[in-house]
């Protein structure tokens, strides 16, 4: 366990397999997690911290630099994936990254805090969380949650945070259930009946209980069938790079922005492009179990309004509101300063 529990959460969020989670060293371009940062305010080079361990979470970042798309923007882009015990948003701080893979959520927190930092692009457009229990379970909505057993990894990151919101969903809170903080052992506490029901990723976790033959359905908020008041996976830079690199990140945006299309496209070959990077990827079991990641994800990427990357005004509003009646924000926070559409392309 990292010493930021959130910080262990963003690294199996989204795309992430666990089963690809193996120690051994990035093979590659990406760049060294010890090395410095990017070059001054003119250099075509950017530093993209994408947390601390290289798996199929990051397709779209591999495909783009096996492209070519970083290249033909005239970028030099180093994924730099952190050391197990960093700080999420400390390297961007320090200035040894312009651009870090972050949540929506977590960036808010970040800016209670007084750390300047601007979510550029929302690459989850659907929250990815959700409850999963059993499909015989009595548990079929928010609503009938009152005195069961949930099981969490902790009280930080997107999976407490989803529980908060779904137990809002239903007018109920953590005093009306029991929270039992299980690490990341949802399979073995799901399975072995020490909770009715775990917070996972439909998108990651899902899939492996599927894998693992562990029949499971998710249980999503019920608040008159909007998404959960909370903003996923994005990508975020400091307002002083943005005032002095903005036209690079419009740029980097621009051909990542390629790359999840291509993803989105072409998920057998995001698996492929992805071997370079993700360690024993080669494995055709590993790979089967990626593209189900991949193709699972793709719901959550998509937007209604076609445009990858947007972040929704209306969904920062009410997560802004959200987190600070749930304590969850230091002090409070300006929606204008949390994020900016102006480098999308």
């Amino acid at each position: 366990m990292l010493r930021n529990g959130s910080r262990r959460l963003r690294a199996i969020t989204g795309l992430a397999v666990a089963a690809l989670l193996a120690g051994s060293a990035l093979t590659g371009c990406a760049k060294d997690p010890t090395a410095g940062g990017s070059g001054g305010k003119n250099s075509q080079q950017l530093t993209v911290g994408l947390t601390y361990i290289p798996n199929i979470q990051f397709a779209p970042f591999y495909v783009a630099e096996e492209k070519g798309y970083y290249q033909q923007a005239g970028l030099k882009v180093d994924l730099r994936h952190h050391s197990a015990s960093e700080d999420l948003f400390g390297a961007l701080n320090s200035g040894r990254e312009d651009v870090v893979y972050a949540g929506g959520d977590e960036m808010m927190q970040a800016q209670a805090q007084s750390k300047p930092i601007v979510d550029v692009a929302t690459l989850y457009q659907k929250y990815p969380v959700a409850l999963l229990v059993p499909t015989d379970s009595a548990i079929h909505s928010a609503n009938d949650l009152r005195g069961h057993v949930l099981g969490t990894p902790g009280p930080y990151g997107e999976t407490y945070f989803g529980l908060l919101a779904l137990l809002r969903s239903a007018n109920l809170s953590t005093k009306d259930v029991k929270v039992k903080y299980i690490g990341f052992t949802q399979q073995a506490a799901l399975a072995g009946k020490k909770v009715d029901g775990v917070m996972g990723f439909v998108n990651n976790d899902a899939v492996q209980f599927d894998q693992a033959h562990i029949p499971v359905r998710a249980v999503t908020a019920t608040d008159g069938g909007q998404q959960p008041p909370l903003v996923g996976s994005g990508l975020g830079a400091t307002r002083t790079t943005l005032q002095n690199r903005g036209a690079q990140i419009k740029k980097f945006l621009a051909a990542t922005m390629r790359g999840v299309q291509e993803t989105i496209d072409n998920p057998q070959e995001a698996v492929q492009l992805s071997e370079k990077y993700v360690p024993d990827l080669q494995d055709p079991e590993q790979q089967a179990a990626a593209l189900s990641v991949l193709k699972a994800t793709i719901p959550l990427v998509r937007t209604g309004s076609g445009k990858l990357g947007y972040n929704d005004p209306a969904t920062w509003a009410r997560m802004a509101e959200f987190m600070k009646q749930q304590g969850l924000l230091s002090h409070p926070v300006s929606t204008d300063q949390a994020f900016s559409d102006s480098y999308l392309p």
